[in-house]
């Protein structure tokens, strides 16, 4: 059984194992192309369903400034301003303090209005998920923020810990 392979088959055969088919290529390709997708919709739909982006310019401002924040823990949790602080400065308000606030009883959370507008206070309350009816006016003319937020003891299900 000595067969000769022909001299043109040899050359077929040896080709096709030199080059991987471009049918691999193209289904790499494919596989790569579909993992970038399903990462860039992951990423559409957490940033409009789940951390919608927020007004954090400040109401009746002709030049456009954010809205200033001090955070005030008042639930005696540590660390649970420095959260909220976080949370408010990756949504882009401009938080200048954060301390505690006078007294660590504070049952749920709450917005303090300071400067008289009160669509200001209401879009900082909405970037946390405080209802509006924990927001209160305290016009203070001395203060230089345009709202406080107070920690209370609800904190854990405020929208930065979700």
């Amino acid at each position: 059984m000595n067969e000769r392979i022909p001299p043109g088959l040899l050359h077929t055969l040896l080709s096709r194992l030199k080059k991987p088919s471009s049918g691999l290529w193209l289904t790499i390709a494919i596989g790569i192309l579909g993992v970038v997708v399903l990462y860039l919709s992951y990423a559409l739909i957490v940033r409009m369903f789940f951390a919608p982006q927020v007004d954090t310019l400040r109401e009746g401002d002709a030049r456009g400034r954010v809205i200033q924040v001090d955070v005030l823990n008042g639930c005696g949790v540590a660390r649970a301003g420095t959260a909220v602080t976080s949370y408010l400065r990756s949504r882009g308000y401009d938080v200048v303090e954060i301390r505690n606030y006078h007294r660590f009883d504070v049952k749920r959370s709450l917005v303090i209005e300071r400067t008289g507008q009160m669509k200001n206070a209401e879009k900082v309350a909405r970037a946390l998920g405080i209802d509006n009816a924990q927001i209160i006016q305290q016009l203070n003319p001395d203060y230089y923020v345009d709202v406080s937020v107070v920690v209370g003891q609800d904190h854990a299900s405020l929208k930065h810990a979700q």
